[in-house]
């Protein structure tokens, strides 16, 4: 989630081109610990901040399922919203032993908001809404054309998912997804999206939570 603005995120893609599987499985021991120790049981979000030499410190639990859950979903080839259902409904939670990321996801959040000013809120109707689809591709939304958006709540109006077999394939179908999505009639952020995949920097993985603000805001 390093893809961020104001500490809102942009991007979401798992597995993290920055970590390794030894340090994403010593976060995840830290991360079962942690909920253990406070009695926790349902579905959850542990947060951490990496720093270039390869530490990472706990930031913070959100103790429901997360705007960017279908990245997981993706890669671990689980359902958390039916899981999460299911132990609402008083069963034992099942889950395959040591779990791995197959394969690669990215997600896009789609945002009613104008990229090339500031990123200001768009309220408005929606003319056109025309989203793409094929291999590998999802799309989360409850919009549709002749929608209006309303200025009162959060500007997000939709989520772009891609799946791969690696990064590379990933990011290719991510890039083709945006040059179908058509949406008239409200400014979103998909510009920006479309900029970011292109991004050597994002290519490469080689970034941080700063990436906005010097790549994109002095471009």
């Amino acid at each position: 989630c390093t893809v961020q603005r104001r500490h809102q995120k942009l991007i979401e893609e798992a597995p993290s081109p920055a970590v390794s599987q030894e340090m994403r499985d010593r976060m995840g021991e830290a991360a079962v610990s942690g909920a253990e120790a406070a009695g926790y049981y349902n579905a959850g979000t542990v947060e951490f901040l990496l720093e270039p030499d390869g530490n990472f410190y706990f930031m913070e639990m959100n103790t429901r399922i997360q705007v960017e859950h279908p990245v997981t979903e993706q890669v671990m080839g689980i359902d958390l919203v039916c899981k999460q259902l299911l132990v609402a409904s008083g069963e034992k939670l099942s889950l395959p032993n040591k779990m791995r990321p197959r394969g690669h996801a990215i997600e896009c959040r789609i945002n009613a908001e104008d990229a090339e000013n500031d990123f200001r809120p768009c309220p408005g109707r929606v003319s056109s809404f025309n989203v793409p689809g094929g291999a590998g591709v999802r799309v989360d939304t409850h919009v549709y054309s002749d929608y209006v958006i309303p200025p009162h709540y959060d500007s997000m109006i939709a989520k772009l998912i891609t799946y791969g077999k690696d990064r590379t394939e990933c990011i290719a179908r991510m890039q083709r997804a945006l040059d179908e999505c058509v949406i008239e009639g409200v400014k979103t952020t998909v510009p920006f999206h479309r900029w970011a995949l292109a991004n050597n920097d994002f290519r490469s993985g080689n970034y941080s939570t700063s990436f906005v603000e010097n790549a994109y805001d002095r471009r």
